[in-house]
């Protein structure tokens, strides 16, 4: 809703209008206002409001009216729209006579039954359907006095029906306290549904309507039909009703959009004057929506005029009892005949457990029942619709005419069936547009084999037009299937599993009478919309098994494997898969229609399929030089021989036979090579224009150049806690590196080699010249001796190069001590990757942020033969100097992932972290020498965790659970004692972690805890900076007062303001010891 400013240029534009009138007396205004804060049931609407009218009241922009009534429109029209609210109207009644509004009277327990009695109609319908209209919804107190006559007079008769129909269409009065009461009924005793909460803005409480646990006599329940009838009259408590059983789906409502009525409406008088409000003082919210009936009133599910929504009502509820018996028919057929016997269990159990409700039409059930069924098997063969809807209907269409007499007959059959011609090229041509039935073809093969198949034996490739081909029957597709292989060995076509009888059936290529066009020859079948049944389940077969190329357009879906039939009581049909097509791949074909190969419109299919059938003979040519390039440069000699060998034999399979340009053997050579290699750097790519290789010598850049790229390539800065940052977004060449050199210490090192830890950021550098890693390696390194970085395997050379830092370097080194964090992201590749995988192999490095692209060392880029295709192939593979295994293709795996824009501010917490570390292993420490029950063997445990500490073994901790971890298994591998151990508890948890001896530790250990607990600096301008992490118990921070002040106060006191840490203030770690005794 608009809020107070909206009110107050309401308030302004009408004052203005009336500029010659003076009576107008501000304080109404803001006596309204006043109103409208006790009272509205919005009140959130009116912050602000009050002070926003003085304001302008003081400012002079709220004029003088004179004339009452105007003014009294004005404002109303003013509330109405800042508030968006119609039910505010202010009136000016001069006559009123001021006072309280006189509440409803108390009716005698005789006059409610008489009420109840003029106010309520039943009667029972047929089919045992009840009609109950209410006119008039009895309160609480009411409904109290005469439950028991209410029950025997309503309720009572209500319940032996089978459904009802609760008629509410003129239903203008009632209490809202009576909802409950009304909607209990339709419900059973537990659990306790929630139905509506009342706000009442005067008493600024919150009342909850909850259905009753305790009713005279019995419920009505939940599982009988409920049609809830409304009108345009409809208002106030049986909206409420209305609009709760409807939300609760427990009704269904019918007939129009109710009034839109209120809880409480009150007329208030405004100050002393003569001007009264008037405005909605309680409001409902219900618990499911959030939103009411109030004003918008309660929209019906079924929207018909009020007179015909019994009649409506009635043809629900006759829906309602098909249901069952629709559901029974539909489990039973499926049970039948259902082809994939496996899911019929889950169909079934599905089946019973779906709640119809939001089904009030058949067409509303057929889309239920087909959308629940998909969404529990996804078999688009499984439909369930209305018998209007023709493509329910699968039908056979074949003509069951006899064989023609005679062979003078069987030559005009094949005549009118059969189009062949021999087109450019040596390409034969072949159209039929149905397929007969076996016998047929038998009978007319004289006829078939000499006018039609010597036709097109001695053509090179064959075009088969089945664009007009409406199917028919499928009992040839064998037979046409083994004219297109060699007539020995025998080939696997497909399997045939039919749920009638319970059978199946492995076809194979038989031995024909009609001859065979052979194995090795082309085959285009041409395809549209039109092509069905027989026809799209014989292109559907070629194409599976790598025989033929498809052209056109996408085929109709219209398999002959299913059966319709119609639900009883009913216009509803299911259509039910009774077979099941099983290709040669282990694929059952769920129809849908065959999806060509290239896709074009039917009429442009002939001119696609010369161009396929000119650009196939490159084909064996283009796999074979892709082999042959891969074996001859791939990193991996035993995975280049494996992939040369399997392309070959893809070849012959006729696996490519599916391909119909360069762009689409491109990807499916690049899809082979990674499934073959599990190297995804490995691609084939078709480009018009010769690629780029970037072989060429890197430029070593002038002296004036230098300066340009230092800025271009780095970016340096200093962060809190003396942590360097350096970004690098392109790894240059070595020589480049060098030519730098001294800009390059002078600008960038020397401001980073004096920090504490590094930051790298490699989240956008996505590679360059490997070249320069040794060169970087080694400043984190020690000069000697030479640290193993990996091994270069390179095919293209035949060399093996084992990388080592370098012994000489411009500048300090950073030293192997330091912190090393490097930040990466899915764009980090190439040379960037490979720089971060050996700080990460030689733990120098912790890495933060997201997985690397998984780019190559080394790539090399070499064109296909003479066509516009190229390999991309890694040509180096690299050597891990840890493992001696080949480094992973799939990227760099970061020990901490985050998402690359958290991933400095994830660093930076692990250093925060990390610089703890010694603190804490040293605490715990004192801790184990000064409390484990052995004394000694406690005092050299300590020494030898410190020592630990020194040898860099915390190094790589990222985190508190981590830490406690590792503490506590190297406690117990040093000591052997299982009982001491190091546990870590979030600050919440700390009250739960257990009992533990408070105990005030020495003055030595209370100094080190203070040390690695405090952090203290003096900032610029003589500002204090103090941080602490954990919050001591009183008692013990009482008795390390003193050292509090020396080693932390003293150093901050005369500062001149204070920056106080508390950001850290979040964990606690606990070491559990071995006293001697059970803790």
């Amino acid at each position: 809703m608009a809020g107070p400013p909206f009110l107050l240029g309401a308030l302004v534009f009408f004052s203005s209008v009336f500029t010659a009138f003076s009576s107008f007396q501000p304080a109404l205004v803001l006596d309204m206002a006043q109103l409208l804060l006790d009272n509205y049931c919005f009140p959130e609407n009116l912050v602000g409001m009050q002070e926003a009218i003085q304001q302008a009241i003081n400012s002079g922009e709220i004029l003088r009216i004179s004339d009452p009534k105007t003014l009294a429109t004005l404002l109303t029209t003013g509330v109405q729209g800042a508030l968006n609210d119609p039910r505010l109207t202010i009136s000016y009644e001069p006559n009123a006579v001021p006072g309280k509004t006189p509440g409803r009277p108390r009716l005698s327990p005789e006059r409610l039954m008489k009420t109840v009695k003029n106010s309520v109609k039943f009667e029972l319908l047929e089919n045992n359907v009840g009609y109950l209209r209410m006119d008039r919804i009895l309160g609480k107190e009411g409904a109290e006095k005469i439950s028991s006559f209410i029950f025997e007079n309503v309720w009572n008769r209500v319940l032996p029906s089978s459904a009802l129909i609760f008629d509410l269409r003129y239903s203008t009065t009632g209490e809202i306290s009576g909802i409950p009461y009304i909607v209990s009924y339709f419900f059973e005793a537990a659990p306790l549904v929630h139905i509506e909460s009342v706000y009442d803005r005067p008493t600024n409480k919150t009342r909850e309507m909850w259905t009753l646990p305790v009713l005279p006599g019995k419920r009505y329940g939940q599982r009988k039909d409920l049609i809830i009838l409304t009108s345009k009259r409809t208002s106030g408590a049986a909206e409420g009703v209305a609009y709760a059983l409807k939300n609760l789906q427990r009704a269904v409502i019918v007939g129009e959009r109710t009034a839109g009525g209120s809880v409480n409406i009150e007329k208030l008088r405004i100050g002393e004057s003569k001007f009264y409000i008037t405005m909605p003082v309680a409001r409902s919210t219900n618990p499911i929506t959030g939103q009411s009936w109030e004003v918008s009133g309660v929209s019906p599910c079924v929207t018909v005029n009020g007179k015909d929504a019994v009649d409506k009502a009635k043809s629900i509820l006759r829906l309602r009892r098909a249901i069952p018996t629709a559901v029974e028919t539909i489990s039973d057929i499926i049970k039948r005949f259902y082809s994939f016997t496996d899911r019929v269990p889950t169909l079934l159990s599905h089946l019973s457990s779906i709640d119809f409700f939001s089904a009030i039409s058949e067409e509303d059930l057929a889309a239920k029942l087909n959308q629940e069924l998909q969404s529990v098997i996804e078999d688009p063969r499984l439909i369930v619709k209305m018998a209007t809807d023709s493509s329910s209907f699968i039908e056979d269409t074949t003509e069951l005419t006899g064989p023609p007499e005679g062979p003078a007959s069987h030559e005009e059959s094949v005549d009118r069936v059969f189009k062949v011609s021999i087109l450019p090229g040596n390409t034969g041509y072949l159209r039929f547009d149905k397929f007969n039935d076996i016998s047929s073809l038998v009978e007319s093969r004289p006829q078939i084999v000499k006018k039609v198949l010597d036709s097109i034996g001695g053509t090179e490739n064959l075009i088969v037009d089945l664009r007009s081909n409406t199917g028919g029957s499928s009992e040839g597709v064998p037979l046409l299937l083994s004219y297109f292989y060699d007539p020995s060995p025998p080939t696997h076509l497909y399997t045939i599993y039919s749920r009638i009888g319970n059978s199946t059936t492995e076809f194979r290529t038989i031995p024909s009478t009609l001859g065979t066009y052979g194995s090795k020859r082309g085959v285009y079948i041409m395809t549209s919309h039109y092509t069905a049944t027989a026809a799209e389940e014989f292109a559907y077969l070629m194409q599976s098994l790598h025989r033929a190329t498809i052209i056109g357009e996408i085929t109709s879906g219209t398999l002959l494997h299913s059966k319709s039939f119609p639900v009883d009581g009913t216009d509803i049909v299911i259509t039910v898969p009774i077979i099941n097509l099983i290709d040669n791949n282990g694929e059952c074909w769920l129809g849908g229609g065959v999806v060509p190969d290239a896709i074009v419109l039917a009429d442009e299919a002939i001119d696609r399929a010369f161009e396929i059938i000119e650009f196939h003979p490159e084909v064996h040519s283009l796999v074979e030089d892709t082999g042959e390039l891969v074996g001859d440069h791939y990193a991996i000699t035993e995975v280049a021989t494996k992939v040369r060998e399997v392309l070959r034999s893809k070849w012959a399979e006729g696996l490519y036979r599916s391909v119909v340009d360069y762009e689409s053997l491109s990807s499916e050579l690049t899809t082979d090579l990674h499934d073959i290699s599990g190297d995804h750097r490995l691609h084939v790519f078709y480009s018009d224009i010769e690629p780029d290789t970037f072989e060429e010598e890197p430029k070593i850049p002038t002296a004036e150049e230098l300066g340009y790229i230092i800025n271009d390539l780095f970016k340096t800065k200093v962060l809190p806690g003396n942590v360097g940052y350096l970004r690098y977004d392109m790894m240059a060449d070595v020589e480049t590196v060098r030519a730098l050199g001294p800009q390059l210490v002078k600008l960038v090192w020397n401001k980073l080699v004096n920090t504490d830890s590094l930051i790298i950021d490699m989240r956008y550098n996505t590679g360059g010249y490997s070249t320069s890693i040794p060169l970087l390696c080694s400043y984190f390194f020690n000069a000697e001796p030479s640290q193993h970085l990996y091994t270069v395997l390179d095919r293209s050379t035949a060399t093996t190069t084992k990388v080592t830092t370098f012994q000489r370097t411009l500048g300090r080194r950073y030293g192997p001590q330091k912190g090393v964090y490097i930040l990466t992201s899915h764009m980090t590749g190439s040379a960037a990757e490979a720089f971060t995988r050996t700080m990460k192999d030689l733990n120098r490095a912790t890495v933060v942020g997201e997985p690397t692209i998984g780019g190559s060392l080394s790539s090399g880029t070499y064109q296909i033969g003479d066509s516009p295709m190229y390999a991309s192939i890694p040509t180096q593979a690299v050597l891990s100097a840890v493992t001696g295994k080949v480094w992973n293709s799939s990227g760099v795996e970061p020990h901490v992932a985050s998402t690359a824009n958290d991933a400095l501010s994830t660093a930076q917490k692990i250093i925060r972290f990390r610089s703890t570390i010694p603190s804490v292993v040293r605490v715990a420490g004192i801790l184990v020498a000064d409390n484990y029950a052995f004394s000694t063997m406690g005092t050299d445990l300590a020494g030898k965790l410190i020592d630990l500490t020194k040898k860099g073994q915390y190094n790589m901790i990222n985190s508190e659970v981590e830490l406690a971890r590792k503490i506590s298994d190297d406690l117990t591998e040093l000591s052997g004692d299982k009982n001491i151990k190091m546990a870590y508890f979030p600050e919440p948890s700390k009250a739960f972690a257990g009992v533990v001896h408070k105990q005030i530790q020495s003055p030595k250990l209370l100094a080190e805890f203070i040390k690695g607990s405090f952090r203290t600096d003096v900032l610029e301008n003589n500002v204090g900076y103090l941080r602490f992490d954990t919050f001591g118990d009183f008692e013990v921070t009482t008795k390390v007062a003193d050292l509090l002040a020396e080693h932390v106060w003293s150093k901050i006191v005369n500062t001149a303001a204070l920056i106080l840490d508390l950001r850290q203030a979040s964990f606690s770690l606990l070491l559990f010891l071995n006293h001697g005794k059970k803790l």
